[in-house]
């Protein structure tokens, strides 16, 4: 038995991206993310229409990208709407609500992003289940060179289903991390130098602004017991 992420019809009576138990061959073609940040990608323009931001990002992996491509970029799944592979650069979109509930609307030219290309259903899982919807905003209150590793913690509004656990999972930035120092309304996280140096880790300083997501059992373990309250 696997996870599989259900689409058209057969998702009717499910939250939009809920995994759901399944026996039947996988579609290689339903995506996901796991949290392993594949590269590190630079905002090189950005320009508002509208509502609307545009960002165009330069990466490794650009001339390998699709139009209407989904591509997480520091945890926020977005679509890619151009491509210039000569360049290698692609240009994503962020809509209003997108620009208000992310750290997306401090994006600048020379921001590094992590990157993340979906992972196919029957790939392997080596973070943990990520959809690309960010749930809140977390403030790094602090940054701690152990001299090996670093400690960054981070504080959020409290709430049902922001949901930390001791070792549990939790996704900063798009990155798979586990967290410890678990409270109501923060957590510390250790990054070794590997990670430090291919992600935007490298640039996050205290006082900044990261997007969290939150484990996805959790959210729905919480829902249930809320209901049953």
């Amino acid at each position: 038995m696997y996870l599989v992420w259900l689409a058209g019809p057969e998702a009717a009576h499910c939250a939009p991206g809920a995994p759901v138990a399944s026996t039947a061959n996988p579609d290689p073609n339903l995506p996901m993310f796991t949290g392993i940040i594949e590269a590190l990608g630079t905002i090189v323009a950005v320009g508002n229409e509208g509502s609307n931001r545009h960002f165009t990002v330069a990466s490794p992996f650009a001339a390998e990208l699709k139009i209407d491509q989904s591509v997480a970029h520091d945890g926020v799944c977005l679509t890619v709407v151009a491509v210039d592979a000569a360049a290698g650069t692609h240009v994503v979109t962020a809509i209003d609500e997108t620009l208000r509930v992310t750290n997306l609307s401090q994006w600048v030219p020379g921001r590094h992003v992590n990157l993340e290309r979906c992972l196919a259903a029957n790939g392997r899982f080596d973070g943990h289940i990520v959809q690309g919807h960010v749930d809140a905003t977390a403030t790094c209150t602090s940054v701690t060179d152990q001299q090996g590793s670093w400690l960054f913690r981070f504080r959020h509004a409290p709430g049902p289903s922001r949901l930390t656990v001791e070792k549990g999972s939790i996704c900063v930035n798009g990155t798979s991390l586990t967290c410890f120092e678990s409270t109501d309304d923060g957590f510390t996280v250790a990054i070794i130098p590997y990670t430090y140096e291919h992600t935007s880790f490298q640039q996050l300083q205290a006082g900044e602004t990261v997007n969290l997501e939150f484990d996805i059992v959790g959210k729905y373990v919480a829902k249930l017991l809320g209901q049953r309250a």
